[in-house]
């Protein structure tokens, strides 16, 4: 597949930013398969990259690389400079939070306790300080609850905090992933489809929220299947196809790239794998993520049962 890139090198940084994260050479095989194929993705502070593709194009097996869900077969991710380690929780402390395609909020406990949820990482409290309950176990009670109270107001959910998560409408439940992901104060803040199934007015104000989060000092990197969103949203946009990246640059560059079109209407293009392929690679990462997250579909390696939300 040509890979041709149209994006602009280290050199061209904004003057003010720097790289927050650095993915060099990222492969993921299954088996024998391939998901991704040598990824390389750069996001800086204070920005907002989107990742698009077709379904099976590999996005969430890359999040989930650069999140410490899966051990890249190849390649390496970096944050701020450093090699993050290939545990989740771990990834979640160094300072990056993400939410999933798939709602994981704990159902059963109200908005508040969902959000205290994700302070678990910047909590130094341990578990005798908890038991015995002592003034510094309370006083960084206190500290988180404040510090989720403001989460909850920045995302809208303040009046809901009593309410069970499993009680809020669609839209509400996927801002409040969100503040339970900014819980954990991250640098960098990964967004799985975070307007899908949502009405018009839904999604515009996701995307108010995300620039938000922009406007508070956090890099965003976001996958999403709504390209209008994408493209009046981010600064620069990668394409996935196939496990590889195919072309990044502006909303503009890619929109106006041929093989994208070509890629999101079905039309083969030069060196494109092909449907067959394409089948396998889907099926790898489904079966990669149930042996990540259980059979079941929960939380069994969710990164906020792990130490915070990622």
């Amino acid at each position: 597949m040509t890979t041709s890139t149209a994006t602009t090198g280290p050199e061209a940084t904004p003057a003010g930013r720097h790289p927050v994260l650095r993915a060099s050479g990222v492969t993921m095989r299954f088996g024998g398969l391939t998901a991704i194929r040598n990824v390389e993705l750069t996001v800086d502070s204070g920005e907002i990259v989107g990742l698009i593709g077709p379904n099976g194009a590999g996005k969430t097996t890359f999040f989930n690389c650069l999140t410490g869900l899966y051990v890249p077969t190849e390649g390496k991710v970096s944050y701020k400079g450093k090699v993050l380690p290939h545990r989740s929780h771990l990834v979640t402390q160094a300072g990056i939070a993400r939410t999933f395609q798939n709602i994981r909020l704990f159902a059963n406990m109200t908005v508040l306790e969902n959000v205290l949820v994700g302070r678990h990482t910047r909590t130094k409290e341990g578990l005798f300080s908890a038991l015995l309950r002592g003034p510094g176990f309370r006083k960084a009670e206190r500290s988180s609850e404040e510090r989720a109270m403001e989460l909850l107001e920045f995302t809208g959910l303040a009046d809901k905090r009593e309410h069970l998560a499993r009680n809020l409408p669609y839209g509400e439940q996927r801002k409040l992933e969100i503040a339970r992901a900014l819980a954990s104060e991250p640098g960098l803040l990964l967004l799985d489809e975070p307007t899908a199934g949502m009405t018009a007015s839904e999604t515009s104000a996701t995307r108010d929220l995300v620039l938000a989060v922009r406007e508070k000092g956090t890099a965003v990197l976001v996958i999403e299947h709504d390209m209008r969103f994408i493209f009046n949203l981010c600064d620069r946009v990668a394409v996935l196809v196939q496990g590889e990246k195919l072309v990044e640059g502006t909303p503009e560059v890619v929109q106006g790239d041929e093989r994208v079109v070509a890629a999101y209407l079905g039309t083969p293009f030069e060196g494109e794998p092909g449907e067959a392929e394409a089948a396998e690679v889907r099926e790898a990462e489904t079966r990669g993520a149930e042996s990540a997250t259980g059979t079941d579909g929960t939380d069994g390696t969710d990164e906020t049962q792990k130490g915070g939300r990622a």
